[in-house]
């Protein structure tokens, strides 16, 4: 990863513009719809910058002077000058999804948000503000973080009734059919032998299993490489427990 993705709050904060024209307003807009407030050059205790200057030494020298008073600074079409870049976006607010490559191809980034936008519905924002809106229902309904993890997990895996990839026409309602549900989870197990140390040798099924299990068994030596794509905060056990916890538990062993 050369960069750091961040997401920035910018509500009520400056942001100096350095700059005009098509480029320079196409920053500005980006500002003003998360809440920022664009600002000249000269004023004090702004956030970020953006810089949108044709002329390289003009650009080069107005980001040299942002830089040296502590800012974070973009300058437009100029990756190696930035500190920070900005991505493709789709916006389907409160859920955010920004594209980069890096400075190698605005042309690939628009490419993949394009084809992304299609995937995406219009009920994606609505389905995250009604789950963030149910929040306090369901910590008194399911009130251990286990039993919240699996209510959600089951509900917006693929085909479940808050997959985010589907269309819901009324995102509350199914939401609260959910919340309204049961999140306990009867004992499953499933075990998988490695082939080889590569966990690009697993299957889907199995990386999905490892991303959500409950518990983890490794039997020898198993890779490291392969127990990173197991759930951080799965329980990993020695031995494997009789009776099964409730959940999934996954065994990992070496072949031969």
């Amino acid at each position: 990863m050369q960069q750091l993705p961040i997401f920035v709050t910018l509500a009520g904060r400056n942001v100096i513009l350095v700059g005009d024209g098509e480029p320079a307003e196409a920053k500005a807009r980006l500002v003003r719809a998360a809440g920022g407030t664009l600002v000249v050059e000269e004023t004090q205790g702004a956030m970020l910058a953006f810089v949108a200057l044709e002329d390289d030494a003009e650009a080069h020298a107005a980001a040299s002077r942002l830089r040296a008073r502590g800012l974070l600074v973009n300058v437009v079409d100029k990756p190696a000058m930035s500190d920070f870049l900005m991505g493709a976006i789709i916006d389907r607010s409160p859920v955010v999804v920004a594209i980069s490559t890096a400075g190698a191809s605005a042309s690939l980034a628009r490419a993949l948000r394009t084809r992304f936008e299609a995937l995406l519905p219009a009920s994606l924002g609505p389905l995250a503000r009604a789950i963030l809106a149910a929040r306090d229902a369901v910590a008194v309904r399911h009130p251990t973080p286990n039993d919240r993890r699996r209510l959600w997990e089951r509900a917006l895996a693929q085909a479940g009734p808050l997959d985010p990839f589907a269309a819901l026409a009324d995102p509350e309602s199914a939401v609260a059919a959910v919340v309204a549900g049961a999140s306990d989870a009867a004992p499953q197990l499933l075990d998988i032998t490695l082939a080889s140390a590569d966990p690009g040798d697993l299957t889907l099924n199995q990386l999905n299993a490892l991303a959500r299990c409950d518990a983890l068994v490794m039997k020898g030596a198993v890779p490291a490489a392969v127990v990173d794509r197991a759930r951080r905060d799965a329980t990993r056990l020695a031995t494997l427990p009789d009776p099964l916890p409730p959940g999934l538990t996954v065994v990992l062993r070496v072949s031969g």
